[in-house]
Formats: structure tokens, sequence, C-alpha cells
């Protein structure tokens, strides 16, 4: 069974960093797209970036120059490392998975067929 397991939110002043985990089971990271969205109260989920099944990594929106993405392919856990905290990065962080291939990436939630239950993220003025 694939599980995917947030974890590292918290509440953060802005301009402070935070490294959100993304622990698999049942999946090998490195062989497998896997994505970080996030979702503020009253807006659609976002795509920030994602590691590719080829290990490239790619990032979108307003965070594109703000986070880092990477993995550990020892332990299977795929990381998000933000700095430059805003508050209107304030919101629920998930990561998802494609399990079936594509030789293509995409930032569309349907993409994805494996979610976690997300890990929430604060940050203060």
């Amino acid at each position: 069974q694939v599980q995917v397991a947030e974890s590292g939110g918290g509440l953060v002043q802005a301009g402070g960093s935070l490294l959100l985990s993304c622990a698999a089971s049942g999946v090998t990271i490195n062989r497998n797209h896997i994505a970080w969205f996030r979702q503020a109260p009253g807006k659609e989920r976002e795509g920030i970036g994602l590691i590719d099944s080829s290990g490239f990594t790619r990032y979108a929106g307003s965070m594109k120059e703000r986070c880092t993405i990477s993995q550990d392919s020892g332990t299977n856990i795929l990381y998000l490392h933000m700095n430059n905290l805003k508050p209107d990065d304030t919101a629920m962080y998930f990561c998802a998975v494609r399990t079936r291939f594509a030789a293509y990436y995409s930032f569309q939630t349907t993409f994805y067929d494996i979610w976690g239950q997300g890990t929430q993220v604060t940050v203060s003025s």
C-alpha cells in the first residue's frame, strides 16, 4: 500500500525558514513523480515543486525562488526547504505521488493519485 506522510509544519515568523518532510512507503521516491502542493483557506490547491521520476526538480508558483526540494533515497524521504517565509505562505502543505508511469510532469492535482494528510504551516507577521 502506497502512503505518504508529511511532517515539519508549525508556526514561524515572517522571514524565517522551515523544512518539511514527506516520508513515503510502498513506493520509491526516485522512481516516481512526487510533488509538493499547498492550499490556503478559500483558495485552490497549488503546486510548489516536484521531483520527477528522472530525478529532476521543477518549481512553480510564488515560492519558486524561495524553496528547494531534495530527497534522501536511503530513507525514502522527500524534503521541502522554504526560506524567507511570508504570511501569505500560510497554508496546509501536502505531498503527492503519481504511482503510474508518465513520460511528462504536471502540477495538476489530478496527475497525482496518492496524497498525504498535510502539515499546517502558519507564518506570523
